[in-house]
């Protein structure tokens, strides 16, 4: 693959904005909708903000080192923030919309922040209680209007923007200061496996990974990109490609409604890159191809074909015979350029990360023009390790390594990675540290392989392999993923270690719910009938179908429909859809038990 000119190297993150402010001026930079429009703010004015909010955040006590939490939607005010605490010495700590109490309680002792910014009325009702807790917060900013309280300082960030405008305190010069090498952030991982770890991230480590990422885009065509920003800005993966890569980039960046109204915000932005995580384009997919349904014959039967001959255009670009690339041309028309425009019309790629896609589903919008670039990280690498790259993807992997990252395989198959992206340490575990990075090398907890081309393909996540008591290892990723690709099943977590075979908790879809509802004669409510034996048996039927792709060590022999579906309000879920599975089994663990054959005494 071609070699691009490097991009330019900055020496921290908040140096990095002052000097696009500067060459941008008045033009458009954030994008916030109000009134059912979308208004722009300027760099200049972006600029302003920052400065007068830095110089407010030291008048009230912030000093070089010191945590500040902050809990916000994603907003101008998110990026204002985040920047304004960095300029003034501090290091921010994202925290999730939504946490509960004691999940900001935990951040914020931790962390031992000395202060919190948070941006609503209703996030207050959780993020202020934890505040007042706290052992070292001293402080809180709150962007809207709240009342006063008289266990905490609490100061309006209008007021506080106002008060800096006043104050001459240079800090653009003072930002300079920072290096590479210092702590601009400290993210707290989603909890997956247990409790939140605390993980520092340098100034270096984020400007490493959108360093990588440009070098990506640049084989995409570097122009005057445009980002939609809707995935929680308190995960790594928001925080470096929706807001400071977007900066590297000089983009403009539109602050989107959520997941839910994705689409929508997509025609009226008309993003040039997109990211996302898989659920939502599992999402995306299933709305199409439901939409499909209800579609005349024909305009069907070219969709269906369009996507055939993208399919095999991926397998071999010079596969297709006359008659194919004349309907190819044709179909390139009547379908792949209506669909891009669903999508806003001027995506050059689409990137997925967070967890693994579906192989399918991302050959399906592949295969009808809109190409998604898979990619893998993790938190403690700022995030981004690998990525698919224009012209050698390959749906099975997530791609060869960033620019600036080393990647090799233990002998056990762990994926290691290297290079400045790495964090700094967890914070206030030594321990954890050493066990995680190694001689410069990031133990990753995940396993895979490299192919002939460097792209790396994820087998499974080391402490989630199954083995099953036959000693036998197997993948619960895999077999999720061909379980979750069905129409009839939403949601899916497969358990067996130790076991002589696998199981599984199921969620159906409600289409699946609404379907057998009517076939029955009852209303298809999960939390009614997911006892129902004839809902179990029909659910059978479906889990039979795909046992039959699989090998038989793979094969769900029984299962256990949940009672609702895995959330982040029930905790089974984190706030970028992976699946806790210690809170899943908290629930299901003696339900799946019972699945298995009591051992003889």
């Amino acid at each position: 693959m071609e070699q691009s000119i490097a991009p330019p190297h900055y020496k921290n993150l908040v140096s990095l904005f002052y000097e696009h402010a500067k060459e941008r001026d008045e033009q458009p930079f954030l994008w916030f909708k109000e009134n059912k429009a979308y208004w722009p703010i300027s760099w200049s004015e972006t600029s302003r903000r920052i400065t007068a909010m830095a110089r407010s955040l030291k008048s009230i006590g912030l000093e070089k080192g010191d945590r500040v939490v902050l809990v916000a939607e994603n907003r101008p005010e998110w990026f204002i923030a985040d920047l304004a605490i960095m300029a003034a010495g501090g290091i921010t700590v994202p925290a999730y919309t939504t946490n509960t109490v004691e999940n900001h309680q935990h951040v914020l002792n931790h962390s031992s922040a000395k202060g919190i910014i948070i941006s609503t009325a209703t996030l207050c009702k959780k993020a202020l209680p934890a505040a007042e807790k706290a052992l070292e917060c001293k402080w809180a900013v709150t962007i809207d209007d709240i009342e006063p309280d008289d266990d905490l300082q609490i100061h309006n960030w209008e007021h506080l923007l106002a008060e800096g405008d006043k104050l001459e305190e240079d800090i653009e010069a003072s930002a300079k200061q920072l290096t590479r090498s210092d702590i601009a952030c400290l993210i707290y991982t989603s909890g997956t496996g247990g409790l939140p770890k605390g993980v520092m991230l340098s100034h270096g480590a984020i400007l490493c990974n959108c360093e990588g990422a440009w070098d990506v885009l640049y084989h995409l065509g570097l122009g005057e990109e445009t980002f939609l920003s809707f995935l929680p800005l308190s995960h790594a993966y928001e925080h470096t490609a929706g807001q400071f890569f977007p900066l590297l980039l000089a983009a403009q960046i539109y602050y989107g409604e959520g997941a839910e109204h994705l689409l929508r915000n997509m025609a009226e932005v008309k993003p040039t890159i997109m990211t996302a995580v898989p659920r939502l384009y599992e999402s995306m997919y299933s709305r199409i191809t439901r939409g499909l349904e209800k579609e005349k014959p024909l305009k069907r039967s070219l969709f269906y074909k369009a996507e055939a001959l993208g399919r095999k255009k991926y397998q071999d670009p010079n596969s297709l015979n006359a008659f194919e690339r004349f309907q190819d041309r044709i179909l390139e028309k009547l379908v792949r350029d209506k669909l891009r425009l669903r999508f806003g019309g001027r995506l050059k790629a689409m990137v997925s990360g967070g967890a693994a896609l579906n192989e399918d589903i991302g050959l399906f919008f592949h295969s009808l023009g809109l190409p998604i670039l898979q990619g893998y990280g993790q938190t403690e690498a700022a995030p981004v390790i690998a990525v698919n790259r224009p012209g050698i993807i390959d749906m099975s992997t997530v791609g060869p390594e960033l620019r600036g990252v080393k990647i090799k395989i233990a002998e056990d198959g762990e994926i290691l990675a290297k290079g400045e992206l790495l964090m700094s340490g967890y914070w206030n575990d030594q321990k954890y540290t050493d066990e995680t990075i190694k001689d410069g090398w990031l133990y990753t907890g995940d396993i895979g392989e490299l192919d002939a081309k460097g792209r790396l393909k994820i087998t499974d996540r080391k402490k989630d392999i199954i083995v099953l008591s036959g000693g036998d290892n197997v993948s619960p990723a895999r077999v999720e993923g061909e379980l979750v690709h069905h129409p009839f099943i939403y949601q899916v977590m497969v358990y067996g270690n130790k076991r002589p075979h696998l199981t599984a908790v199921i969620v159906p879809t409600e289409d699946f719910l609404e379907q057998w509802g009517e076939a029955s004669g009852i209303p298809g409510v999960l939390a009614s009938v997911y006892d129902n034996p004839s809902l179990k048996i029909s659910m059978a039927k479906s889990i039979d179908q795909i046992n039959k792709q699989l090998s038989p060590l793979e094969k769900v022999r029984k299962f256990v429909v949940a009672n609702e579906a895995f959330s982040i309000d029930n905790e089974m879920m984190t706030p970028t859809l992976k699946v806790r599975r210690h809170k899943v089994l908290e629930v299901y663990q003696d339900q799946l038990n019972a699945l298995y054959p009591k051992p003889v005494k």
